[in-house]
């Protein structure tokens, strides 16, 4: 594999998922039927088969099924699929569609079966137009770059096929043991090729009626920076499994961060994420003593990395192209990068949004989750600690599990930067060096983070040495220069903090998105992917970019794991990417039934979904949700396990 989703997430103060993080308790039929809480930012467009943000893709996975989905323990279990079979080569997947998959109109009328070539439609229409996504197939199914890039004219040459209308087949380059939770990605959902046709370039706009329905849900209206409303399908094929009538969003931009709170207790929403430093938070901590839970971390990675090759500075406080040059030149020193990762204070930053109780529980220190895999019965992250010792004795004795910060050392970044400084001003370089990180003024949590990186980075180096000039930007502003960038060249900032949720159940997922030649992260750092960069070779991307397909290439898994670990490794130590939190983490209050809903490590039919949801009268307890965690985490490995047997009996 060469490539990963384009799914930036942001930390705009809401996650949605922490809401109702999946168990096996039910609810009554008297339980509540409406799910009403906030959302961060509004989707662009409905067209799944072209957009790949979360945004996008957080709202359709409610709407239109694919052909596998997940179950509460994470397992990938057939959707519109009824049956699916895998070669003993591992490189033909067939799946047989349920007769009872139906398409619909926003308002609910039946519009025609799903059938097999609505998933050849589908992917011919993402390759035709060009889809963010296409990264996360075009090189898995024979014959897609081909015609992606123009070498085949014919689409029959790809690799997807529909046998008969109840029967599609894909066809892969290499075995891909997680294929089939790629499956749940949005590029291979199904679209009705009558239907697409008469929308033409509307298809997929944020009207309702601009896309059919094959979920769980319709989209009942949507207004922009106010609500969205979803309502059950009654018609829905697996309509049993949804244990909520209506679901009703309401836009929150961070401001207020007792509202959501003061809504929660007025029996407004379902669930509130809390926030310790408010100052409503003694007295809900009061009223609430035995119902704050905090919600378990999640796959959603988030870090900070420098834009290597600026190119935009509208918002930026240097005055000076001397200033400018500098910052360059310093970014693409290694050891300034480390002197900035070993600075950076992840626990003082963390408790600005978690309060001192909650710091460490967000805190990631791996792009790479270090459990999301195991190498020969060890975690990843061990196994990137045993590697990373490699490049030098900064790196002795690291841990690198979540929740606890694995860099912060003051003595390490003034050494790192001591070396630093000597190597820049050889070149000429002036300092302070100042970096710009821009920030959404509307959300408080924001601001108080990025006031806490300054402090933190500050302190330890100096500000002498180096200065962190805050931007503060309308919520417009920051999109427009980070999250709905569409150019290396419009990320305006030294430094940002984005975040990647995993596609797929493979390393390759976060790893791929730092690829040169087609990484979904690399804009962030202001490179395109796929052209000449000489900042890229300076920094050794190059060099990354080539242990990443050379781990691609491996089949055997543990092999495979493990080249991906000195990927890892090299990034650690690069300090190109500064991790720090991940989603998850953070306290709530609770009417929704612990661990009810789907559960996923990757791709788009895991915690965002609602289909599963079930609610409850009363606040959900301490001891409530610790017993049903407990619970669920016993099903979870006997559920696993059973799944990984059950494998074989596809092996065709």
């Amino acid at each position: 594999m060469k490539k990963s989703k384009a799914k930036y997430l942001t930390l705009a103060g809401v996650v949605l998922s922490a809401g109702f993080l999946l168990s096996a308790c039910s609810s009554s039929s008297s339980a509540p039927k409406t799910y009403s809480y906030v959302y961060a930012s509004d989707p662009a467009s409905l067209n799944y088969l072209l957009e790949n943000r979360a945004t996008t893709l957080d709202v359709v996975t409610n709407l239109v099924d694919g052909l596998m989905e997940n179950d509460q323990y994470g397992n990938y279990v057939p959707s519109l699929a009824e049956d699916w079979s895998v070669s003993q080569d591992g490189l033909t997947y067939t799946y047989k569609l349920r007769k009872d998959a139906k398409w619909y109109t926003n308002e609910g009328e039946e519009y025609a079966p799903v059938t097999a070539k609505d998933f050849v439609t589908g992917l011919k229409y993402a390759a035709d137009n060009k889809s963010q996504a296409l990264y996360l197939v075009q090189d898995s199914i024979v014959g897609l770059d081909d015609y992606v890039t123009g070498k085949s004219k014919d689409f029959s040459t790809v690799g997807v096929k529909a046998l008969d209308d109840q029967t599609v087949q894909y066809t892969l380059k290499q075995p891909e043991p997680y294929w089939n939770s790629k499956t749940t990605s949005s590029i291979l959902l199904p679209v009705n090729e009558e239907f697409l046709n008469s929308k033409g370039a509307d298809f997929g706009k944020m009207d309702p009626a601009d896309i059919l329905y094959s979920g769980p849900f319709l989209l009942k209206s949507f207004t922009s920076k106010s609500a969205m409303e979803y309502t059950k399908n009654p018609k829905y094929w697996d309509a049993k499994n949804v244990n909520v009538d209506d679901v009703k969003l309401s836009y929150f931009d961070g401001s207020d961060q007792d509202a959501l709170v003061r809504n929660f207790s007025e029996g407004v929403y379902s669930f509130a994420r809390l926030y310790p430093n408010s100052s409503s938070f003694e007295g809900v901590k009061e009223k609430y003593k035995d119902n704050i839970v905090y919600s378990m971390q999640n796959s959603s990675s988030f870090y900070y990395n420098f834009n290597l090759d600026r190119k935009s500075y509208k918002y930026t406080s240097k005055t000076t192209d001397a200033q400018k040059k500098s910052t360059q030149e310093a970014v693409l020193n290694k050891s300034f990068r480390q002197a900035i990762n070993f600075a950076y204070d992840r626990t003082s930053y963390a408790a600005q949004s978690q309060g001192q109780d909650g710091a460490t529980k967000v805190l990631r220190n791996l792009l790479v989750p270090p459990t999301f895999v195991s190498v020969d019965g060890k975690n990843f992250g061990d196994v990137v600690a045993s590697k990373v010792v490699n490049y030098g004795k900064e790196w002795e004795n690291m841990k690198f599990d979540d929740a606890q910060d694995a860099y912060y050392n003051a003595d390490k970044a003034k050494e790192a930067f001591s070396k630093a400084k000597s190597e820049l001003e050889s070149k000429g370089v002036q300092f302070p060096i100042h970096l710009d990180m821009p920030v959404d003024q509307a959300t408080k949590r924001s601001v108080q983070e990025a006031s806490s990186f300054k402090q933190s980075i500050e302190s330890v180096l100096g500000a002498d040495n180096v200065v962190i000039d805050i931007q503060m930007l309308s919520t417009d502003e920051m999109d427009g220069i980070s999250y709905q960038a569409q150019t290396a060249a419009q990320k305006d900032y030294d430094l940002y903090n984005g975040g990647w949720s995993p596609d797929y159940q493979d390393p390759s997922t976060y790893l791929d998105t730092l690829s040169l030649s087609s990484g979904g992260s690399l804009q962030n750092l202001g490179i395109e992917p796929g052209e000449a960069n000489d900042k890229a070779k300076a920094v050794g991307l190059d060099t990354y970019t080539k242990m990443v397909e050379e781990a691609g290439k491996e089949q055997d898994l543990n092999k495979r794991y493990d080249k991906y670990a000195d990927a890892q490794a090299w990034l650690v130590d690069s300090s190109l990417a500064i991790p720090n939190l991940s989603l998850g983490g953070t306290p709530g209050l609770r009417k929704t039934v612990p661990f009810s809903s789907a559960y996923s490590q990757a791709g788009n039919k895991g915690v965002e979904s609602f289909k599963y949801l079930k609610l409850q009268d009363k606040v959900v307890t301490k001891d409530e949700y610790e017993k049903a965690r407990e619970k669920w985490l016993k099903e979870k490995e006997e559920s696993n396990k059973k799944a990984q047997e059950d494998l074989a009996n596809h092996v065709k």
